[in-house]
């Protein structure tokens, strides 16, 4: 787990506070561009004057925020005031913290618990099941060992993410916004979109195949995505009740899953000595290379990385105190690490039910998200629930859950590349149609073709997957500047693993971009056409990384100690 503070990885030169002028730094130039070009960039980025009864919001301030005071979770206990009035003096004066952090309170986990079962749903998204599934039939329990150290890079991310947005008091979106100039700040925003509107037709097509299923049939698939739409909106308005209300409606959706897929795990019986040598045994085969890549590639979704720096501003919690924001990441290392052990343990129902029922067998590679309800039925009977419906009620939870995190994600997003003052229901309708109009195209074309199904959700992983750099970058590229993260920036040893990471993540999910090119594309125009898209692609992520110089040289510094 990430160690909210790590004594190894906290620089040894003279700490500063988390900069206090954070908010401030809003209407400063950023650090690597020149001044004039500040300015512009500045100017460009402030929103335009609008007239009472617009749908914009009347506010006094300048900047979108993931949400406003009034809507925040106050964490603070009795006592915890007098306790920071007593050290606020000494803070102020040496910049540091001085006493032992806040006992560990059971109360105060509590009213954490929340952003990181939300941000655990992207590990649960009808396109991860699917994942699962198709590893369990096709490698049978070969790839749990996988799927095990895959959550755990995942959680490692998300640390990071729900690092960045209690440090600094904003979300990724935001600093991005701020960070890198107006067409590099586009081409992520442009890639965030697309990486979000791949990931909600899988997730709206799951719900509707849920609801398809629920309903005998009766129910067509673009039906089902009209229902999931409407109902997503019925599921945000709690949000006006409390953010709180809207967590445990998540909770509710989650144990859902879990009760599901851990009933058809105990139906179905699989072999418990093979679970414990898949866990512990890693084995990998060329028959299994591709499920092997859609396992990791399920895990990082790109705009979960965006959402959980947002989530985690759901507490009021002051950037500017240490000791505070120590306590925060604290308490929401453990509530991720929860979170994320939970949605493990439903992979691995999913992943071992296929396992035990079509490994080896000649179903094993028609097995997809539509039909495989109705081979679970074919092959373990009915009872008195059969386990059709079990599968359903699971998918079902699953997609509409991932649905509305999907737009809340867009909101985010939207919010804080653009700094759009938008009230809330029109940010919703915004990025639900982004995603509802090209998910209904797709409910009328393939709603009779299970194959066709099948192959649009492998581009639609392949998508996904190509993203997934335009958000590790600049993630890992501002946890490390003290300028934006003060003292809570990582240090060497963690920016090793992280850069690790990333690189063995990048690395597969261009396994699975070549793969899929090799198989898809043919012809010569076409052929070149993708290899200029690739060539530019590679370019940006490039300077990505080698825009912030410290980071090609710091790697080089650790060439010469190590090698030279």
């Amino acid at each position: 787990m990430l160690s909210p503070v790590d004594a190894s990885d906290t620089p040894t030169a003279p700490q500063k506070s988390p900069p206090s002028s954070l908010p401030l730094r809003l209407m400063q130039p950023a650090t690597t561009a020149s001044d004039e070009d500040q300015s512009e960039e500045h100017l460009s980025l402030l929103p335009l004057p609008v007239s009472k009864g617009s749908l914009f919001l009347e506010s006094d301030e300048e900047v979108e925020h993931a949400y406003e005071p009034e809507e925040k979770v106050v964490i603070d206990l009795a006592g915890d005031e007098e306790e920071e009035e007593e050290e606020e003096g000494d803070e102020e004066d040496s910049g540091e913290t001085p006493g032992s952090d806040p006992p560990f309170s059971w109360k105060k986990l509590w009213l954490f618990m929340g952003p990181g079962f939300l941000m655990s749903i992207a590990f649960l998204d009808p396109g991860n099941l699917e994942g699962d599934l198709q590893a369990g039939a096709i490698a049978g329990y070969s790839l749990l060992w996988l799927l095990m150290w895959a959550t755990a890079m995942g959680l490692l991310i998300q640390l990071l993410s729900a690092r960045l947005g209690v440090a600094t008091g904003r979300h990724l979106a935001e600093l991005c916004r701020e960070e890198y100039p107006n067409w590099a700040r586009m081409v992520l925003w442009s890639m965030a979109e697309i990486a979000m509107i791949g990931a909600d037709i899988q997730e709206v097509i799951g719900s509707a195949i849920a609801i398809k299923i629920l309903s005998r049939g009766f129910l067509p698939l673009w039906a089902g995505v009209v229902i999931t739409a409407i109902d997503c909106f019925i599921f945000l308005f709690l949000e006006n009740y409390g953010v709180r209300k809207l967590e445990a409606v998540f909770a509710f959706l989650i144990a859902t899953m879990a009760i599901s897929f851990a009933w058809m795990f105990g139906e179905t019986q699989p072999s418990q000595k093979e679970l414990v040598i898949g866990l512990l045994v890693p084995k990998l085969s060329s028959k299994t290379i591709r499920q092997a890549v859609g396992v990791v590639g399920c895990v990082i979704m790109p705009h979960n990385v965006f959402l959980h720096s947002a989530l985690v501003q759901s507490r009021k919690i002051n950037p500017k105190k240490q000791r505070r924001v120590r306590e925060a990441l604290k308490y929401y290392s453990i509530e991720s690490t929860l979170a994320l052990v939970v949605s493990f343990m439903i992979n691995l129902y999913v992943t071992t039910v296929f396992a035990k029922g079509f490994f080896g067998t000649e179903e094993a590679k028609n097995i997809g998200l539509e039909n495989a309800g109705q081979y679970l039925n074919n092959k373990f009977g009915g009872g008195a629930l059969p386990i059709l419906y079990i599968w359903g009620i699971g998918l079902l939870a699953a997609g509409q859950s991932s649905t509305i995190t999907g737009t809340y994600a867009g909101q985010f997003i939207m919010g804080g590349f653009w700094d759009f003052k938008l009230k809330k229901w029109i940010r919703a309708l915004i990025t639900r149609s982004s995603a509802i109009i090209p998910t209904m195209i797709v409910a009328i074309f393939f709603d009779a073709s299970d194959t066709a199904l099948d192959v649009l959700n492998e581009w639609l992983n392949v998508l996904q997957s190509v993203q997934i750099p335009f958000a590790l970058v600049p993630l890992l590229t501002l946890v490390s500047k003290e300028e934006i993260m003060g003292v809570f920036r990582i240090g060497p040893r963690m920016k090793v693993v992280t850069w690790t990471v990333a690189a063995l993540l990048i690395i597969i999910n261009a396994y699975l971009l070549l793969d899929f090119c090799s198989k898809e594309i043919n012809g010569l125009l076409f052929g070149s056409l993708v290899s200029v898209v690739i060539l530019l692609y590679v370019t940006f992520i490039v300077y990505l990384i080698v825009r912030d110089t410290s980071i090609p040289n710091w790697f080089i510094s650790i060439f010469r100690k190590r090698f030279l």
